[in-house]
């Protein structure tokens, strides 16, 4: 039972505010705000999605730079509130084709509409995208794509000789086209998050692949789908090493620790030919999400060292190589690295030809930051820091630094290599041909090295 739901910008505006009980005050809002941005307690730098003040209960998301916001007096499930709050920044996306403060604020009387059917009176009614269009009437206005920075993964897929066409993640599922027609096509994004430990010497310690099946369907009157995956995909490990590290891409068998699929997918067929059969509801959706931990080749080896460098100064040396492909190129990588306490000062050396790069000391943190705007498979890249301290290092430098962690987003990559072999469409006819877009993004979860 929720009392209100609000959407604040990152600097604390209020765009959007429904109480539905009247049971917590009215400017709850900006006290949620003021205790998020002044945390101070757990000695965390961030507040947590859920925490009590004053006998609120608070819940919050962070979806596209914005805050979604519930609050209750009573004992509610944390996790269902949370994926309550993820589903409306869904739907609200769904309909709106962009999900940003601009959009909010131009829709936001379609935005109040949506809220007033998906809950009524605290209770939620339903966060089904399809369900919903009965009940909605007004149109969005849309926003110019052109001009949106390119935020998350979607805007990472313009490699290769067939490119998505640049409105293709940020239309909504009830506007149509220019001269009144609606543009047939579907989307699958195969997105995979990566979370691996190495140790000082550069061995695996855990390695684990998040996966999911995205789909986003424009296709008219829901026709029924087949999407087959790899033929030799198996569930269940029985604790053998399965991968051939001459590849990352292609055929190769697939073990799946374990996997579950939207409630619209058929499972008939899957235990003979791998097929899953669906009729997709409007808006987006996970088909798939599943888990690894069989070892894979990670697509990039991270190497690290800190030593003293005469009285008062020590020096690291980071070290990136990326073991995929030549034709493939990582973007958007940051790699950091805490120092020392009593580091008061940091000097960079960057290599030769260096181009897109930026270092930076985060004296507040005591971190050292390193930002490389493209890497392309098979190349190495280096750093050297030169660190200068307040006083004598004590006598074990490697304890006081690192890990060195990493953040890196590869399209038209896939470490686990899951494929999806073919997306067919049940034809209304023969000239119904609709758009088809497989795409394939890795991003780094957890990349951690130790020193």
């Amino acid at each position: 039972m929720i009392s209100q739901l609000f959407v604040l910008s990152l600097r604390g505006d209020n765009i959007v505010f429904r109480d539905y009980r009247g049971d917590v005050p009215k400017g709850s809002a900006e006290i949620f705000f003021r205790k998020v941005k002044f945390w101070k307690e757990d000695e965390e730098e961030e507040a947590p999605p859920v925490f009590n003040l004053d006998g609120v209960n608070y819940f919050h998301v962070k979806v596209a730079g914005l805050l979604f916001v519930a609050t209750t007096r009573v004992n509610l499930s944390p996790s269902l509130v949370l994926e309550l709050l993820q589903r409306i920044a869904r739907v609200i996306k769904d309909y709106l084709g962009v999900l940003n403060e601009d959009s909010l604020r131009k829709n936001f009387v379609l935005v109040y509409e949506l809220l007033d059917e998906v809950i009524d009176f605290g209770y939620v009614q339903t966060t089904s995208t399809e369900l919903l269009k009965s009940y909605i009437f007004n149109e969005p206005i849309v926003i110019d794509s052109a001009r949106l920075p390119p935020l998350g993964p979607a805007a990472m897929f313009m490699q290769g000789t067939k490119r998505m066409p640049g409105t293709a993640v940020t239309k909504s599922v009830v506007a149509n086209e220019p001269g009144g027609r609606k543009r047939e096509e579907i989307f699958v994004d195969i997105i995979e998050k990566l979370s691996v430990t190495f140790s000082s010497s550069g061995y695996i310690l855990t390695s684990e692949i998040d996966g999911t099946i995205q789909m986003k369907s424009y296709l008219m009157g829901n026709p029924e789908i087949r999407l087959a995956l790899n033929e030799d995909l198996s569930i269940g490990r029985d604790g053998r090493s399965i991968y051939d590290y001459s590849s990352s891409a292609g055929g190769g068998m697939v073990v799946l620790d374990d996997c579950n699929f939207h409630e619209s997918v058929h499972l008939d067929s899957f235990d003979i030919d791998r097929t899953l059969s669906l009729v997709p509801p409007d808006g987006e959706f996970p088909v798939m999400n599943y888990r690894i931990t069989q070892e894979f080749k990670p697509p990039f080896r991270i190497n690290a060292l800190i030593e003293e460098a005469g009285p008062f100064r020590a020096e690291v040396i980071l070290k990136i190589r990326a073991d995929f492909s030549s034709n493939i190129t990582a973007n958007t990588i940051l790699v950091q690295m805490p120092v020392p306490t009593y580091t008061n000062r940091v000097s960079f050396e960057m290599e030769p030809g260096a181009v897109g790069n930026t270092t930076d000391f985060r004296e507040a943190n005591k971190r050292i930051e390193w930002g490389l705007k493209k890497i392309v498979g098979g190349s190495e890249h280096t750093l050297r820091a030169k660190l200068t301290f307040s006083q004598e290092p004590h006598a074990n430098l490697m304890k006081e630094a690192g890990p060195v962690s990493m953040t890196f987003t590869i399209p038209m990559y896939n470490a686990s290599r899951l494929q999806v072999r073919y997306l067919q469409i049940a034809k209304k006819s023969k000239t119904h041909n609709p758009y088809r877009w497989v795409r394939y993004v890795t991003q780094a979860n957890s990349y951690v090295a130790r020193i």
